[in-house]
């Protein structure tokens, strides 16, 4: 029974034993743990990545930059990790939005647009030390410029002329004063300006609309004026081949003694007008000449219409109105 028992003891001993030393581990693990996680939380050691920057102040408030890629340790309470600054192509929205942006033309018509700025720090100094708040900055005077240019201009251009615009603000955030004799955007913030695109430039809704009706009355009225050409033109030929036949026929009846009689020219020359406005608009039109004295040619005797009968069996044209038979 002795033995037995001090068999029990001894492995409950060492069961104990077992179980105190994988306590102490699992304890040791946590308090490491814990104490990286300090280190890490407060930045005492820290990272510096490719093409990305930390900005770090000192005791005495001196800020400097860390640019060397890897592991970094600071002391803690002596000094602060400010900022991480990326050194990468960076994007800016017109609006800080994406969603399209209200602009007043020069003719005070609304328009809606968007625009893309990338740009990159090449001078950490200025970008991080010598501004407050920088990027909300460099939105406030990016749109500023953008606004200008584009209000600046007429609707026609800001539709068809996209990448001369384009270029020209582009020009002016790379290189223009932000105002008479100041900085560039470059100089005032330590950045590149590498690219500008404008996204979208269009009409609003209702000014589309409106913009369509327009384009269909212009339509209508170029149709209206090429009819009203078509009919002058026509006019025109008519009346060239009208001219033509009367000189034709003066010619012909003329004589070496005299000319024409003029109530037959004026006569004969009513009767082409008839014949040729007939042809034209599809009516029967016949014209009886009047004057004061009688022609010197009469027209074969015919049956005689009422109210129009002649002397001696003949019908002649002498002090008649005009007469229009269907």
């Amino acid at each position: 029974m002795t033995e037995k028992a001090s068999q029990v003891f001894l492995q409950r001993a060492q069961v104990n034993n077992f179980i105190r030393r994988v306590g102490f581990v699992l304890f040791a693990i946590v308090i490491v743990y814990s104490l990286a996680a300090l280190v890490y939380s407060t930045h005492i050691i820290y990272k510096v990545k490719l093409n990305y920057a930390m900005v770090i102040e000192q005791l005495g408030g001196i800020r400097e930059a860390v640019t060397e890629v890897g592991w970094h340790a600071r002391l803690p309470f002596f000094t602060k990790l400010e900022q991480e600054v990326p050194l990468m192509n960076q994007r800016l929205l017109l609006g800080d939005t994406q969603e399209p942006m209200r602009i007043i033309s020069r003719e005070n018509v609304a328009l809606w647009t968007s625009a893309i700025l990338t740009y990159r720090i090449h001078d950490l100094r200025i970008w991080a030390i010598e501004n407050l708040a920088p990027k909300d900055l460099l939105q406030g005077d990016f749109d500023g410029i953008v606004k200008d240019i584009l209000q600046a201009q007429k609707v026609n251009s800001l539709i068809s002329d996209r990448e001369g615009i384009k270029e020209k603000i582009f020009k002016a955030l790379k290189s223009r004063p932000i105002n008479d004799g100041g900085p560039t955007l470059e100089e005032k913030y330590g950045i590149t300006v590498v690219s500008f695109v404008l996204r979208e430039t269009r009409f609003g809704d209702a000014l589309i609309v409106a913009t369509e009706e327009k384009k269909r009355r212009e339509l209508i009225a170029e149709a209206e004026n090429y009819a009203a050409d078509q009919e002058a033109d026509r006019i025109r030929k008519l009346y060239k081949a009208y001219l033509e036949s009367i000189s034709s026929l003066q010619n012909a009846l003329g004589t070496e003694d005299h000319g024409i009689d003029p109530d037959l020219l004026n006569f004969l020359t009513q009767q082409k007008w008839a014949t040729a406005y007939a042809n034209q608009t599809g009516q029967k039109t016949f014209v009886l000449h009047g004057s004061r004295t009688s022609p010197a040619m009469t027209l074969p005797a015919l049956s005689d219409p009422p109210g129009i009968q002649g002397t001696n069996g003949t019908n002649n044209l002498t002090g008649y109105s005009d007469y229009k038979t269907p």
